[in-house]
């Protein structure tokens, strides 16, 4: 005779493998649930900080001279400063507290340059920020002093705390800067752009259908061609979309005014340049925000680094994209572009050429840039 108990076997024929699983699915989701919460409140209990670092970068050569001014000096000052604070505060011991830093500008004195820049750090909430101020300074004191990548005064360094707001207003504002980094390969039809990668670049369009790309340049002016106006130029009729999509936007404005170069004259290529004015002002974010324009006098050299964007055909008579692209190219000189066989006497005074000989990349109807970037082969 055998015996068994009756409610243990009971428990084991009704326990189903499903239950098991399911229950593993719901520890799983308490642990998650708990761990979201501790990270909600460790998060909440840090802020973000603005702190504003003046320095100066002295025995500077300048060379008044040379077409090039300043120009592409300062745009190296303002890359190498930016690594160079980097390079600090990430081998140090605030290593888990900074976030970034941005040059916001660079002005040239007579034996060397100063350079302004915001310096942002995630503190917990509690603390002295005069403390950690002063933390910051020593820091930068004392790597500026033994660094060789730049010649910088360490009696020149100076370090002040900002408010939250104004941090970030300041550092919005700033022209000229991605919030991503950018990577750009050099792909036949260019490679669809990460979001913020380009926040100055807009898209013109007419009845809700992209015409042209356009740069903004101010909180209400945009650059664009003079050639997307030679049927229409009525306001009205215009709105300006913001934003790595055209569907949905990220922003749209209505068009205010148009302004037209007054010597441009279709279908030539000469002063294809035209100023948008929007209905209101734009808000400037991460995601959108003006572009730094060259000085009047800028050259740029050949073999340089340029880049196009754009929503425009992927071919000649193509439709636009909704996705924006970007394409990296290199100038050519003046006198190649001029050969018979490139473009010969169709480049004119203030145009320039840019793109490979061999091909590969074409600002045709797809660019942020017009008129000097066309379809011979570019």
């Amino acid at each position: 005779m055998m015996y068994r108990t009756v409610g243990s076997g009971t428990r084991s024929r009704n326990w189903k493998p499903w239950m098991t699983v399911l229950l593993i699915v719901l520890i799983l989701a308490v642990v998650a649930v708990g761990i979201g919460v501790l990270a909600h409140f460790l998060v909440s209990g840090q802020k973000m900080e603005y702190y504003h670092g003046t320095f100066k970068i002295s025995s500077v050569q300048r060379n008044r001279n040379s077409r090039q001014n300043s120009t592409y000096r300062l745009m190296e000052f303002r890359e190498r400063s930016e690594n160079l604070v980097d390079e600090i505060f990430i081998h140090s011991t605030l290593n888990k507290h900074y976030i970034k830093n941005q040059v916001i500008r660079l002005t040239p004195e007579k034996d060397g340059v100063k350079a302004d820049v915001i310096m942002i750090f995630q503190f917990p909430s509690a603390g002295r920020r005069a403390v950690r101020k002063k933390k910051i300074h020593h820091i930068l004191n004392q790597k500026i002093r033994n660094t060789r990548a730049l010649s910088i005064s360490a009696s020149s360094l100076q370090v002040n705390a900002m408010s939250s707001s104004t941090g970030k207003l300041t550092v919005q504002a700033c022209c000229g800067k991605r919030v991503v980094p950018l990577i750009v390969n050099r792909i036949m039809s260019g490679d669809i752009a990460a979001k913020a990668a380009w926040p100055w670049q807009a898209s013109l369009q007419r009845n809700n259908i992209h015409q042209c790309g356009a740069t903004l340049i101010s909180n209400t002016w945009l650059i664009t061609a003079a050639h997307c106006f030679k049927t229409n130029a009525k306001p009205r009729h215009w709105t300006v979309s913001f934003g790595t999509t055209i569907n949905p936007p990220l922003m749209k404005r209505n068009v205010k005014r148009i302004i037209v170069h007054e010597q441009y004259r279709s279908p030539a290529r000469e002063y294809d340049i035209a100023v948008v004015q929007v209905s209101s002002r734009v808000t400037f974010s991460d995601d959108i925000r003006r572009v730094c324009l060259p000085e009047a006098s800028a050259y740029f050299r050949p073999n340089l680094t340029a880049y196009i964007t754009g929503f425009g055909a992927l071919f000649f008579g193509g439709e636009s994209q909704n996705d924006l692209r970007e394409a990296r190219l290199k100038i050519i000189s003046d006198d190649l572009c001029k050969q018979p066989h490139v473009y010969g006497d169709d480049i004119k005074f203030g145009m320039f050429c840019a793109g490979y000989m061999e091909g590969i990349h074409d600002a045709c109807r797809v660019g942020r840039f017009w008129g000097t970037f066309s379809c011979k082969g570019f």
